[in-house]
């Protein structure tokens, strides 16, 4: 069960943790990072915290496949919401059912992002699910997982054109705080 706490910023509270959710590319790791220095608080980026433990999560598909990657997913992500801090999720991280169960109680924005502005992102990179299906394979999985996202969701922002700044101003808003 996450840890729920608030952070002091300004007159107001930030609940904690707010997590970010989302495919992809959407941007969780930059808004999430920014927004934990904005507001003073930790930042958890899932995916890196992985990758410090466990080592290159391409290498991890690779070596032993996507059910050991997401054992190990779920282990890192249920010890994160237990933190006080801005947490970024991978976005296959939800696909499990008890994740699901945690971020009920979460402060949870859902990033979303347009094919078009994910592709330009996504270049060069190196995404173990994408591999031999580029940004058709990104759209199945965006679709396939969208409801999800919305479900756990409460707030959705769209981060196709909005800068950064931007949008740690309408998360805090949302949640509390000022940036």
């Amino acid at each position: 069960m996450p840890l729920r706490s608030v952070a002091d910023v300004g007159a107001h509270a930030l609940q904690l943790p707010l997590v970010l959710i989302g495919p992809m590319g959407a941007g969780k790791s930059r808004v999430g990072g920014r927004l934990a220095t904005s507001v003073g608080v930790p930042f958890i980026d899932t995916d890196t915290r992985i990758e410090q433990r466990h080592g290159p999560i391409d290498a991890i598909f690779a070596r032993d496949g996507e059910a050991a990657f997401r054992a190990l997913e779920r282990d890192v992500v249920a010890e994160a919401l237990t933190e006080p801090a801005v947490v970024s999720l991978g976005g296959g991280a939800v696909l499990h059912p008890d994740t699901r169960a945690d971020l009920e109680e979460a402060a949870v924005v859902w990033l979303t992002v347009t094919p078009e502005a994910v592709a330009v992102r996504l270049v060069g990179g190196n995404r173990p699910l994408l591999a031999g299906g580029g940004i058709e394979r990104w759209k199945a999985i965006q679709v396939e997982r969208e409801p999800v996202y919305a479900s756990l969701a409460d707030l959705e922002i769209d981060t196709s054109r909005r800068s950064v700044a931007r949008i740690v101003e309408q998360i805090t808003e949302r949640f509390g705080g000022t940036r």
